[in-house]
């Protein structure tokens, strides 16, 4: 069973604020069943990716990464998504190390909160 998105995002920021990040809702969407994309700032190169909320074949949550680039281009990239999908959440994490705070099951390149 999956959690409602805004307990979900609610509990990915607490994650984030605890290990030292700055975390924060830039868009609310669906409270209880709305796609999220969480984007993650780098403070210390300056980068930027973002990460899309998938689910596998098994049901369970997933996350890719569609986009990394500048703060501009992953920004352009979240911009047409919501053009798309009128109930996205979008989450913003701003981390010195760029790490994501994701738990569930991550596909590509990226840091959690292990590193």
């Amino acid at each position: 069973m999956l959690l409602n998105s805004d307990l979900w995002v609610g509990a990915l920021i607490r994650r984030a604020q605890i290990e030292g990040a700055n975390a924060t809702v830039v868009r609310r969407g669906d409270a209880r069943a709305g796609t999220v994309i969480v984007k993650c700032y780098n403070t210390s190169d300056r980068t930027a990716r973002a990460w899309s909320e998938a689910f596998g074949p098994d049901g369970d949550r997933l996350w890719i990464q569609p986009v990394t680039g500048t703060e501009s281009e992953v920004d352009a990239w979240i911009d047409r998504q919501r053009g798309y999908d009128p109930d996205l959440w979008v989450v913003e994490i701003e981390d010195r190390r760029g790490r994501h705070f994701l738990t569930e099951k991550v596909e590509g390149q990226g840091s959690g909160v292990e590193d």
